[in-house]
């Protein structure tokens, strides 16, 4: 019997872990920081290094640093060399996955928000005829 819970145990833990090969995983959860979006967003505006991409926040060099890391984990970055230093670069590939795949469930919001709008709206006129 042990057997047989440990085995649907790892097999769940299978399923439920992102590997390092599931890139939507490591987007979303690169995104889930808002450190690393506002990171992502001065990137949009061209390569920067660290230094420039802690000036505005209140956190030390090595912590942008694994923000950097995890953000170029997930494929959201890419850093260069020159001379001394490591400037970063934004690479949207990755973001565009991820809106292709919440562009799937868009649909499905739309159509609730509609029959929302129309339960809404009858009740609406049954209290105005009511």
């Amino acid at each position: 019997m042990a057997r047989i819970v440990f085995y649907h145990l790892v097999n769940y833990c299978q399923m439920t872990i992102p590997s390092t090969n599931d890139t939507l995983s490591l987007t979303f959860g690169a995104l889930a920081d808002p450190t690393r979006r506002a990171m992502l967003s001065r990137l949009s505006l061209g390569p920067a290094t660290v230094k420039e991409l802690a000036e505005p926040f209140a956190i030390s060099l090595p912590a942008v640093s694994k923000h950097l890391k995890v953000l170029e984990r997930a494929g959201l970055i890419e850093r260069g060399r020159e001379a001394q230093w490591r400037p970063a670069q934004l690479q949207a590939a990755p973001l565009k996955d991820a809106s292709q795949w919440l562009e799937g469930y868009r649909q499905h919001w739309e159509e609730n928000f509609d029959r929302l709008e129309d339960y809404l709206r009858k009740i609406q006129k049954e209290k105005t005829n009511g």
